[in-house]
This record gives C-alpha cells, sequence and structure tokens, in this order.
C-alpha cells in the first residue's frame, strides 16, 4: 500500500513539474530522490510510534449509556455497591453528602492481553477549592466489591489503582513531588497493589505512588478523561480535561507486570467533606499488538500471579516529617513542664490525704 500511494505522489509530483517552467528536468531526479527519501523516513517514523494495528471495542467490559447491563440481574454484567446509583445521564458513585462511600464493579473477569480503557467521569460540587473530597478511584484487582477506606475500596488491595484525588491531606510545605515542586490538586496518580502495600491515605498515597500528574478535573467546563493502556508490560496513562480533544501524558511505567482474571471497577468515597462523583461511560478496547518472536516467547515462559513493577526501588518516596520550628519546640517543652509539675502537685495531694488518713486510724 505503501509502494502504491508513492508512486502515486511521484506521478502526480511529475505532472506538476511538467507544468510548471521553473522546474528544470535536470532538477526532477534530484526532487525525486529527495521526496522518496522523506516519504520512506516518515514511514518508518510512524511505523516505529505506531504499535498498534487495530483495536476492539470489548463491550463485556465497557459501560456505557443507557446502562442496561448493570443491575441486579442475573444477566448483568456489572454490580453497584454502596450510594451507587443509575441515572438515565450518570453512574452517581456517591452525592454531594458527606461520609459515603459508592461503586461499579464488573462480573466478568479480565483475560484481554493488550488493552486501552477510557474512562469518562465528572467531579463537581458546592463547595469551594480544598474544602471538598475526596476522590475516585477506577481499578483492576483480584478482589471487588470490597467496601474500605481508599476512595471506597479496601486497602492492601491485589492490583492496579487510579486515584483522582480532589482533597490534599498532607500539609503543603510536605505536599511535594518527586522534583521538589508543589503538587496541584487535583492530582491523578498510579499506584500498584501486591496485598500488602498500604495506601497512605494522610499523604496521598505518596509512598506508593508510581507516578502521576495534576489535572484540574473538578467543576471542569469540559469533559474530563482518562486513558489507561496496558501493552508489553508497560502502562501508559493520559489525561483530556481541557477541552482540546487531545491526551496529555500523565504517567509512563515499564516494567510493570499484571496478572489476568482482575476485575475492572470505579468506587469514590466522602467524609467530611463532600462532592457528586459521576461515572460516564468506561470503555475498554481490546489492542492488536506486534511482538517479535522473543517477546513472545519470553510472555510464555513467565507466568505472573502477583502484580510487580521491576525494579520498584526507583519509585519509592520517603515522606519526611515536619521539623518543630524553635517556637513549637519551646511551647511543647512549656507545656510539658507544665504538666509534669501539675502532676507532682496532684501526686503530692493524694499522697498527704492517705498518709493523714493512715494517722487517723491509729487513735
Amino acid at each position: 500500500m505503501v509502494a502504491t500511494v508513492t508512486k502515486t505522489n511521484l506521478d502526480g509530483f511529475r505532472s506538476l513539474c511538467f507544468l510548471c517552467p521553473m522546474f528544470h528536468f535536470k532538477n526532477i531526479r534530484e526532487l525525486t530522490c529527495l521526496f522518496v527519501t522523506v516519504c520512506v523516513l516518515t514511514s518508518q517514523s510512524l511505523a516505529d510510534e505506531q504499535d498498534f494495528i487495530e483495536d476492539f471495542l470489548k463491550r463485556e467490559y465497557s459501560l456505557v449509556k443507557p446502562y442496561r447491563g448493570l443491575g441486579l440481574s442475573s444477566s448483568s454484567q456489572w454490580d453497584l455497591m454502596g450510594t451507587a446509583m443509575v441515572t438515565p445521564d450518570y453512574v452517581r458513585l456517591t452525592p454531594d453528602l458527606q461520609s459515603r462511600q459508592g461503586a461499579v464493579w464488573s462480573r466478568i473477569p479480565l483475560f484481554v492481553q493488550d488493552w486501552e480503557l477510557q474512562v469518562h467521569f465528572k467531579i463537581h460540587g458546592q463547595g469551594k477549592k480544598n474544602l471538598n473530597g475526596d476522590g475516585m478511584a477506577i481499578w483492576l484487582t483480584k478482589d471487588r466489591m470490597q467496601n474500605g477506606p481508599v476512595f471506597g475500596n479496601m486497602n492492601q488491595f491485589t492490583g492496579l489503582g487510579i486515584f483522582v484525588d480532589t482533597y490534599p491531606n498532607a500539609e503543603k510545605n510536605l505536599d511535594k513531588t518527586q522534583s521538589g515542586t508543589q503538587r496541584l490538586f487535583p492530582y491523578v496518580s498510579v499506584m500498584l497493589g501486591n496485598g500488602t502495600l498500604s495506601y497512605d491515605h494522610d499523604h496521598d498515597g505518596r509512598t506508593a505512588e508510581l507516578g502521576g500528574c495534576a489535572a484540574m478535573t473538578r467543576n471542569a467546563v469540559y469533559d474530563t478523561l482518562l486513558l489507561v493502556r496496558y501493552s508489553k508490560n508497560r502502562l501508559t496513562l493520559m489525561v483530556d480535561v481541557d477541552g482540546k480533544q487531545e491526551w496529555k501524558d500523565c504517567a509512563d511505567v515499564t516494567g510493570l507486570r499484571l496478572p489476568s482474571g482482575y476485575f475492572f471497577g470505579a468506587s469514590s468515597a466522602t467524609g467530611d467533606l463532600s462532592d457528586n462523583h459521576d461515572l460516564i461511560s468506561m470503555k475498554l478496547y481490546q489492542l492488536t499488538v506486534e511482538r517479535t518472536p522473543g517477546e513472545e516467547e519470553e510472555e510464555e515462559e513467565e507466568e505472573v500471579t502477583i502484580p510487580r513493577v521491576d525494579n520498584m526501588e526507583q519509585f519509592q518516596v520517603e515522606v519526611q516529617e515536619e521539623e518543630m520550628s524553635g517556637v513549637q519546640f519551646f511551647f511543647t517543652l512549656l507545656f510539658s513542664v507544665l504538666g509534669l509539675g501539675v502532676l507532682a502537685v496532684v501526686g503530692l495531694s493524694v499522697y498527704g490525704r492517705w498518709k493523714e488518713n493512715k494517722r487517723k486510724r491509729f487513735y
């Protein structure tokens, strides 16, 4: 096909040169060589960047309007949980009320090798900035339908979690990215759980984060979307939140290995602060990917039973506690001394009363 297109373009190019007097015959051969070289280089570049031949929408793993596969029926492909409710336009995981948890979970385990998940969602509410919470999560995990503290799901989960965190729990001067710059919220991040790793809620999951980015997803004027792509042990996370209809890189993790047979889900939670967390659609595409014989042999030999990342140490982040200032140290010492003084006075008073009562018993 490339050869046909190139030949057609060359014929048109020669015709153009023939019609235009400014092109001399002696330059046609040089220009033709230049044109062919550009075409070849462009084709090779596109081939290097485009690993995916085609993709297919997998409806059994997708959740789209009018949400017919969602409910309590035995033929349903998705389950509701907690405060989640279905409307004609979205699935509301949690309303703008305090202390709510809601989720939706696929009933069908995933056995697709290379896939791309596109999530359309909306987070909105009446609360002002930093007076809203807590956020929502997209899951691909071993266990499903489990309540818990991690955006409405269990802690120490086994699988993949994509978090849209809308409230900074950590102190602002502690909440830094790996480059040392201030982290902005809402923040989208990736975590891989192996069943023992905990999500550190007080530090917004920093200690287990594999990557992430700031994304203005709350009360957005435009549609807010996430794209999660997994192929050849590489996870790519992208966002589209500014109305330009183009994906922007958010996280890229190589050497990430996921077992098959896990379940997709989406959950959210509110605490003292709240928001509406609406899931509009989740679309899963199966990717057709070319592999070399060496890659195929390696994947056949390797059996992944527990999620893991090669060289996990590169993602570890030490969260340093805030050092006590001089004023804080002074007041801490002062109150400690006062507290000890009060305890000493109370102790002496009790001892005096006890001694006096003991003396009276001898009369």
